[in-house]
């Protein structure tokens, strides 16, 4: 399979401290990052495209490594994780489902094991377009208070010929999160669930 070459990295962190509520002491903080590389296969369709995955999976390393940076460098601060991918109008839906294993478990190898499955979306579009990417916490995918979602996209990409591929990560529940259900300090950790 051909190397995997990057054009760019975009890098977004928001801190949150109150959404109407009462401000907290510590915000809330949500990342983002972004890679937009070249698809190898845009422009014909390709029988055998899983290959590609395990040329995926240094970036997924590196992207998850420089998101947990971006939000502080401690891997024990992050409790929420998500992923997608944006593939340019020269590819095809199933080019997106490439990251689905190398940016998972990239970002489970880098907290230590985390043991929810990591949630995603993907689409086809052009420059600039938006993609919501779904948050779980990384140990239990029924904790309701870490349930978010996190808007990205790239102001010149993806290209035709280009892949947005995602990773983000969370520091916590949602800010004055009181929706009820499983709490996090009540994960038994046993599958991923609950």
């Amino acid at each position: 399979m051909p190397d995997v070459k990057i054009r760019k990295f975009l890098t977004i962190v928001e801190e949150i401290y109150h959404e109407g509520g009462k401000p907290v002491a510590k915000p809330l903080k949500r990342g983002a990052i972004v890679a937009v590389i070249e698809n190898p296969f845009a422009g014909s369709y390709h029988e055998e495209i899983t290959g590609f995955m395990k040329d995926l999976e240094p970036l997924g390393l590196d992207m998850a490594k420089r998101l947990v940076a971006a939000l502080g460098g401690n891997v024990a601060d992050v409790e929420g994780y998500g992923k997608g991918i944006i593939v340019g109008q020269a590819g095809e839906l199933e080019h997106g489902a490439l990251w689905h294993a190398p940016g998972g478990y990239a970002m489970r190898e880098v907290l230590g094991g985390a043991k929810a499955i990591v949630p995603s979306s993907k689409k086809v579009g052009g420059p600039g377009t938006r993609l919501d990417v779904p948050v779980t916490h990384i140990n239990a995918s029924y904790v309701r208070s870490h349930f978010d979602s996190i808007e990205v996209g790239v102001p010149d990409g993806p290209r035709a010929n280009e892949m947005a591929v995602v990773l983000v990560m969370t520091t916590g529940p949602r800010v004055h999160a009181r929706s009820g259900g499983l709490k996090a300090e009540d994960i038994k950790g046993e599958d991923g669930l609950r």
